[in-house]
């Protein structure tokens, strides 16, 4: 059936900002699908409130609606662009939410509007459990298909009954209508169940929870499923967890293709998924479904689908090759599988199924270090913020290189030659707890003697990946005992995915050695390409894997080629800023000629599809397994060179190693980005530059700290050297809480001194990104903080332009930034934050690298910096960009024009996703450490405007209300700030709620305000604040704590006030200035004119 004729403009609706449970894998798919639509023709509408993902550039959709992507939003980009179609099943759960409520609100029939991808009735089939259940039983009995016995509850009541009627604990409480499992968990008794279903019920949109019986320990497996509208079906891909039934499947060990089911389980279960797929009704897109098997009996319990693209999508496309997303777009507009060419074969249709002749394995990364009171035990619950993977010739070499792509080094298996004494019933039973790192709990106690049934009785992981690690085991021994390294064990040894490092601490030698005799013993990779078909065809598409085998696939090539190295898993602190500023360096440099070679293992990224670059090469971020692709990449051709400043601290890290084997670094030099981090050399290049620094020293005990803290007096900021995301950061406001600093930090030494800080209190924080040539500087943009110094950069709002900074402020901002660029020797990309404060602007720290600010900016001034950033690297000048029009003709984003929209970037926070081993949420005060998973922004022609914006994009918790009641309760250094901005509040009609000492300085001004008791005040004068969000009864909270240091000086009071906010989704303040944003945000909204508006159509006004 060729392409529909009367679908002529689509409106495809993204995920938003990345979260825990839904992060850029639906940037991946959802660029993929705009791509497609583009190239068939189709005027594609975007609307998406993530300025980080390279879907937002204007370039891949006609109409980018940077706005939040909540019903009424959505309806206006709806009434004012008209489209034909909405696609909203490539968005995760966020699209799929907003499109049900547009249809329930009766918005798509008001406007004419259809959904594709998916109709109404399939989302509600998949989707609300009773009918999906009732689906399952009507399948085929031969078949065997199950639903675990489940009951719906809608009261905590009902949710007690039920308990009984599925025969006591432990049960399964899932939440309807969320996403990332949240607020489902395991209840193992009653107090378990008040707690879990309580939460449950409050996050459903629909208040509705689904009582499960247990299936813990059951094996689970997942089908990535495709149909189009002539019922083909194609199953896109098997995946296998590792780890058992009661561990979310983001959180799981995942391998692909499935490895355990015998023959029958796998066709059993290969036509329940189209049995499912017919039945639900999704006939134009790809779904997955999730199974339960019991290794007792081999019960099989279908346990959900998502008839949506999904976070196991990104996985399967990567694993095969095959591009889901790109796919279920065509079969969408109406095409069937049998007419869609695959485009890595060239020869085969899409209903082709992939056929692997290789393993994929996936390993989940935690942040449980930014959250030390977090609760780290795995469950139904989803907890971590990235993923590696790895692709290997067999499930030992996949999945070592799985754990060396997550760059912890505590993730990787470790043996030595040393004998370890070892506790097996002490490991077991550490193991039998599903946590992060629990796999090497389970080697262990296979070298202390445990038994494949002995862990399988554990941990429930199937005895054959129990039997995979015991051989990893066996190759370790062998190394361990042979008496010098032949290439037959090197090569045997590099077949099960041991690194040079693993092999030289087994062998008491330094991993360079290591390399340099395998190397001359001739043991090298070679790569293997992913093909679709087991190489039953050519492949046209050169995306890469390596493996110690016989023969290499890689082609030889003409064009000098330039490697660019992504940054590898997702985190805190790194996440998809980084993978935007790779795209588009690759795209700028295949423009300019190049062949681009992309090195990477995140598979959730748009770097990794296999037509972003050339080549691409999915390997680990090592030194040993980038100079492998360097060195193959080599014998291909001609190598211009290597890009390691846009990836963000993963490729940073190896710039030295790398230029030491001899490779050539384009851009800012390894010897330029060791300046900026050393703080005695760059304090030399500030003092020539006459530009002051706060107050600093560096030390290594705490007799050394105190004696410069007392020097530069209290507050300091203390913090590790070299580190992203303000990991380990703090700000220290006495003696003892020094002491205890030191104490806790974790690698203090003479190689590692801890760095003391003067802070700035008061400060206004500034961060610029600029692009430097050797000769001209490019102010790329000035952002001014919303909250003061000492909330990280990556935590704190901010706004471009500047909404406080004059043109006098801006020249020295520039001439600033310009002396630090040519003093480190800048060649590219520099971010430099500065605080201003009585009117002297200091230099916190540069960066000479891309920042995680890029893409914001980017967008905010309609200049791709980042493309720009990559052809300065290889050695144009910003002259010869603004004559080929990459940088506009004259000005930067120095100098915006009157009429230009201000953009104001909001984190997103995961305080919801962790709680203590109580059951309480987390603490929500923003301090050095950064925390936050992702980021919105909000866009509009004043600053309120586009403040109200971003805090309805960021999520309920942080929407800004127009009416209601407000709780005040702030730090004494606070309350002369405080009094203007809530006046205007009790102005604005809110009724002002405080404790006695807010209030008192409130009613002396004039403002009459309702006192409530602290929790700590006798109980009997009325309610608590706790107890009024607990009810409900609150709008809005604005709680500043006394002293910013990170739960230590914090009051129990302000603790249980946020963390009662988090779990009612209440939005709350924490400091003055954003209280001062909000208050303008709620003005906005008040006034009611916030309307919707593209950022082609800002482009087209500004450059008038």
């Amino acid at each position: 059936m060729p392409k529909r004729s009367d679908i002529a403009s689509i409106l495809v609706i993204g995920s938003g900002p990345i979260v825990i449970g839904q992060a850029c894998e639906f940037d991946y798919s959802g660029t993929q699908a705009c791509r497609v639509l583009r190239d068939e023709g189709i005027r594609v509408i975007l609307v998406n409130s993530n300025p980080a993902t390279i879907m937002t550039d204007p370039e891949f959709a006609d109409a980018t609606y940077v706005e939040p992507i909540t019903p009424e939003y959505v309806e206006k980009v709806i009434a004012a662009e008209r489209p034909d179609a909405i696609l909203a099943t490539l968005g995760g759960q966020t699209a799929l939410n907003t499109a049900i409520a547009l249809d329930e609100a009766g918005v798509l029939e008001k406007y004419g509007v259809e959904l594709i991808g998916a109709s109404i009735e399939a989302i509600e089939k998949g989707e609300n459990r009773e009918i999906f259940k009732r689906i399952v039983e009507g399948l085929p009995a031969e078949w065997g298909a199950e639903v675990a016995r489940s009951v719906i509850c809608h009261t905590m009541a009902e949710c007690e009954a039920g308990v009984d009627e599925l025969g006591g604990y432990p049960v399964v409480v899932r939440p309807s209508f969320t996403m990332g499992g949240s607020g489902s968990g395991l209840a193992y008794n009653h107090e378990d169940l008040l707690r879990i279903a309580g939460s449950g019920l409050a996050l459903s949109p629909t208040t509705e929870v689904l009582l499960e019986e247990s299936i813990l320990g059951w094996k689970e497996y997942e089908l990535e499923v495709m149909r189009d509208t002539a019922d083909n079906v194609v199953i896109v891909c098997s995946i296998e967890n590792l780890d058992p039934m009661g561990v979310h499947t983001g959180d799981s060990i995942t391998v692909a293709p499935a490895l355990t089911l015998t023959d029958v389980e796998y066709q059993r279960l290969r036509d329940i998924s189209i049995g499912v797929i017919r039945e639900v009704g999704v006939d134009t897109g790809g779904c997955n479904i999730q199974f339960a098997v019991n290794p007792e009996d081999g019960r099989i319990v279908v346990i959900e689908m998502n008839p949506r693209v999904s976070r196991s999508s990104a996985l399967a496309s990567k694993a095969t090759g095959f591009p889901i997303a790109k796919i279920a777009a065509k079969v969408a507009i109406g095409y069937t599988l049998d007419e869609i060419d695959n485009d890595i074969t060239a020869e085969t249709p899409a209903s082709f199924e992939p056929t692997l002749d290789y393993v994929v394995v996936k390993v989940p990364r935690f942040a449980f270090e930014k959250f030390p009171a977090a609760d780290p035990t795995l469950t139904t619950h989803m907890k971590s913020v990235g993923e590696a993977m790895a692709i290997g010739r067999n499930f030992t070499e996949a999945l070592q290189k799985a754990l060396r792509s997550l760059e912890r080094p505590d993730a990787v298996f470790t043996w030595s030659q040393e004998w370890v004494e070892l506790d097996k019933e002490d490991l077991l039973m550490r193991a039998s707890v599903p946590h992060d790192g629990r796999l090497k709990l389970v080697m262990d106690a296979l070298r202390a003697g445990a038994t494949a049934d002995e862990v399988f009785e554990a941990t429930k992981i199937d005895p054959w990946f129990v039997d995979q690690l015991a051989l990893l085991n066996e190759v370790a021994a062998e190394l361990i005992a042979a008496d010098r390294l032949t290439p037959e064990l090197l090569r045997h040894a590099k077949r099960h995915g041991f690194s040079d490092a693993q092999i030289g601490r087994i062998r008491g030698l330094s991993e360079d050695v290591v390399r340099g005799v395998r190397q001359s013993l001739g043991v090298r990779p070679v790569f293997k390409t992913v093909d679709t078909c087991a190489a039953e065809f050519a492949a046209k598409t050169p995306y890469h894997y390596s493996s110690y085998d016989e023969e290499t696939e890689i082609e030889p090539r003409e064009r000098p080629a330039v490697l660019i190295l992504g940054s590898g898993p997702n985190r805190i602190g790194q996440g998809i800023e980084f993978d935007y500023s790779c795209v588009h360096a690759s795209l700028a440099l295949s423009d300019a000629g190049y062949e681009t070679i992309m090195v990477n293992c995140n598979p959730e990224t748009v770097s990794t599809d296999y037509d972003t670059s050339d080549r691409l090469y999915f390997e680990p971020l090592t030194l040993e397994d980038v100079l492998e692709v360097v060195h193959a990449e080599t014998q291909a051709g001609p190598v211009a060179g290597v890009i390691v400043q846009l990836g963000g601290q993963t490729p940073l890290g190896l710039a030295a190693g790398l230029k030491a084997a001899g490779v050539p670094i384009v851009g800012t030099q390894p010897e330029a980005i060791d300046l900026a981090e050393e703080r005695g050399a760059f304090g030399q290049v500030l003092a020539e530059a006459n530009l002051p620094a706060p107050k600093h020293g560096m030390a290594t005990t705490f007799e050394g700290a105190k004696r410069i803290a007392d020097e530069i007096g209290y507050p300091v900021l203390v913090r590790p050297s070299y580190v992203l995301g303000g990991r380990g950061m703090e700000i220290v406001y006495d003696e003892e809480s020094l002491s205890t600093y030191i104490q806790n930090a974790t690698e203090v030494s003479h190689d590692r001194p801890v760095l003391v800080d003067r802070f700035l209190d008061d400060a206004v924080e500034i961060d610029v990104d600029a692009l430097y040539d050797g000769e001209e500087l490019f102010l790329g943009g000035v952002m001014e903080h919303i909250e003061e110094a000492g909330v990280h950069s990556g935590d704190s709002a901010c706004a471009l332009p500047p909404i406080t900074l004059g043109r006098l402020e801006i020249e020295r901002i520039r001439e600033s930034t310009e002396a630090i660029a040519r003093g480190v020797g800048v060649r590219g990309l520099i971010n430099i934050q500065f605080a201003l404060s009585s009117d002297t602007l200091y230099v916190l720290e540069a960066n000479p690298r891309a920042s995680r600010t890029v893409p914001f900016v980017s967008k905010a001034t309609a200049t791709p910096l980042a493309k720009a950033a990559a052809r300065l690297m290889l050695g144009e000048s910003i002259a010869d960009l603004r004559a080929a029009g990459v940088l506009p003709a004259n000005g930067d984003g120095g100098h915006l024009r009157e009429n230009a929209p201000i953009a104001v970037k909001e984190a997103v926070m995961p305080f919801n996703r962790f709680r203590t081993f109580e059951g309480r949420y987390v603490d929500t005060l923003l301090g050095p450490e950064m925390r936050s998973t992702g980021e919105v922004m909000g866009f509009d022609s004043t600053f309120g405007s586009a403040f109200a914006k971003s805090q309805s994009a960021a999520g309920s918790a942080t929407g800004l209300p127009t009416s209601g009641k407000v709780f005040v309760s702030v730090a004494n250094r606070d309350k002369r700030h405080m009094v203007f901005p809530v006046k205007r509040l009790a102005d604005l009609g809110f009724e002002i709620l405080a404790t006695s000492g807010t209030a008192e300085v409130l009613g002396r001004n004039g403002v009459k305000a309702t006192v409530l008791r602290k929790l700590h005040e006798d109980g009997t004068a009325g309610s608590t604040v706790v107890e009024k969000i607990h009810e409900r009864d609150v709008q809005l909270i604005i709680n500043t704590p006394h002293g910013l240091s990170s739960g230590v000086n914090a009051r129990t009071d302000g603790y249980e006030i946020r963390t009662a906010a988090v779990a009612e989704g209440i939005p709350c303040i924490t400091t003055v200035q954003g209280l001062a944003a909000a208050v303008q945000g709620i003005e906005a909204e008040i006034a009611g004119s916030l309307g919707v508006r593209s950022l082609q159509s800002w482009a087209t006004e500004v450059s008038r």
